[in-house]
Order: structure tokens, then sequence, then C-alpha cells
């Protein structure tokens, strides 16, 4: 046939094939047939061994931890004071303190209108309640910042720092409530006596006593937290370089080595014969 629009004589038309069906499921039972095996999926390429997990990087201190040594702290204060002022203001002046080592350790009451070592004890209520209100408050604020600025390492510091914290919250209730700072802890000693025969010798109007100032259980958390911040202070690695990140693999986990240039030959120039004289 020939399309009309055109003189080219048509091309004959392909014949039709129709697919074949697919076997039967008993066909695959039938012997002598052979059907062709799936291809298999291709497996990965082998990369060498897995890389080893890193080890998970230490944490912070956290304000939850921060928070609950120090509100132990404060209660251990707060609760050993309010004993102390009830039970020893029932005892007789005849009766005492409560002695617990013979001439070393007892409680006795005494209250303490200034600091350590009656810092500021004979200065006027305004100008001491003032001072003191002033520091704790500071000290309170360089604590808290102090704390949250610590490295993972530094475990003295995270025991430390809360520990001053709940001593100077403890001390700084009693200056806001009774104006006073209960003491009951009394300790004496001979070394105390001769310590003391020193500093006389040139501090003028100096006490000579055998007796440690009167202290309490905020005065201890101080004390030990101060410690653990001059521990951190010597064993703590301030201003280490950070660590230098490992070479990442090559291809087939084979380090490029560079290879050195060979060394080119010095050419030396070749030795001229000696001028002969004229005849």
């Amino acid at each position: 046939m020939t399309d009309p629009h055109d003189s080219t004589p048509g091309l004959p038309e392909p014949p039709i094939v129709e697919a074949a069906a697919p076997p039967a499921a008993d066909d695959a039972a039938t012997p002598g047939v052979l059907q062709a095996a799936a291809p298999a999926s291709p497996e990965p390429p082998a990369t060498g061994p897995a890389p080893a997990a890193l080890p998970a990087a230490p944490e912070r201190p956290t304000f939850r931890f921060f928070g609950v040594v120090a509100a132990v702290s404060l209660i251990a204060d707060v609760s050993t004071k309010a004993w102390a002022e009830i039970t020893l203001l029932r005892r007789s002046p005849v009766e005492g303190s409560i002695e617990l080592i013979k001439d070393h350790l007892a409680f006795t009451l005494a209250y303490n209108p200034g600091g350590a070592w009656g810092l500021f004890q004979h200065h006027s209520e305004y100008v001491r309640r003032p001072f003191f209100l002033l520091v704790s408050l500071l000290a309170i604020a360089f604590i808290i910042n102090l704390y949250g600025r610590l490295n993972p390492g530094q475990k003295a510091l995270k025991w430390g720092l809360p520990l001053v914290l709940g001593g100077a919250l403890g001390n700084l209730s009693d200056r806001i409530v009774r104006s006073n700072v209960i003491d009951f802890i009394d300790y004496q000693a001979n070394w105390i006596e001769a310590m003391n025969r020193l500093i006389a010798k040139g501090v003028k109007g100096w006490s000579i006593t055998a007796h440690w100032p009167t202290f309490n259980v905020a005065d201890i958390a101080i004390c030990v937290g101060v410690g653990l911040m001059a521990v951190d202070m010597f064993t703590s690695r301030r201003g280490v370089s950070a660590p230098i990140p490992p070479r990442p693999p090559t291809e087939g986990g084979l380090a490029m080595k560079a290879t050195a240039a060979p060394a080119l030959p010095l050419e030396m120039p070749e030795a001229t014969p000696p001028l002969k004289p004229d005849a």
C-alpha cells in the first residue's frame, strides 16, 4: 500500500508476535527443563574494618548537683545551730558546756556579731551588717558564675564551690534573722596556745589562749570548700593545647608516604689543560 499523500511505496507491516505465557508452577518440577537463575545482588565493596566508636565526652558539672550539695550543707548547718541553741540554753550555768573529748572538744554556745576571729565585732550594727551582707552576696554571685564555667575534669571545684555556697548561706541567714552567727563547736589544744604566743610577739594586744575560735558547721563547709579550691589550683592542667586530631586514612587504608625527590648530580667543570709556552 502507498500513502495517498506520498509517492513513496509503504513498507510492509511487521508481523505481530504474541508474548509467551509464563510457565506454570508445575513446570519447575518438570525434568529436563533448565531455568535461568535469578541474578545475585551485588555485594558491597569491602571497605576494611569498621572504625572504632569514639569514647563519649565527659559531661560538665550540672547545676542540679551544685544545688543538692549546697542544700545539704545549708540544712546541716541550720539544723545543728537550732539544736545547739535549744539544748545548750536549757543547761544551767553549773552544767556548762557538753564535753565530748576532755580538754579538747566540747559544745559551747556563743553568739558572734562579727566575722572570723571576731572581725568587725566592735563596730556599729549599721556598719557591720551591711558590710557582711554585701560581701556574702558578692561571694555567692562569684561562686555561681565560676561553677558555670567549670571543665569536666575539675572535680575538686565541683565539690568545693557548692560547699562554700552552702556555708555562706548558712551564716548569711543568721545575720539576717539574729544579726549574730551561732557558734557552738569549741576546740582547744596546746599547739593553739603556742601559736597564739608566737602571734602575740608581733601583734600588740593579741589574746593568748589554748582555744580555737568557736565555729559551726557552716565554717567547716567553707574551710573544706576553700581547701578543695586550693587543690584544684595546684592540680588542674590549665593552658594545655588541644590534642591534634589523627590524620584521615587514604585510599586502600595505607598512608601515603612522601618520597623525596632524587638528588641531581652536580656537574663538575672539566679541567682545562695547562697552556703551553710559546716556542
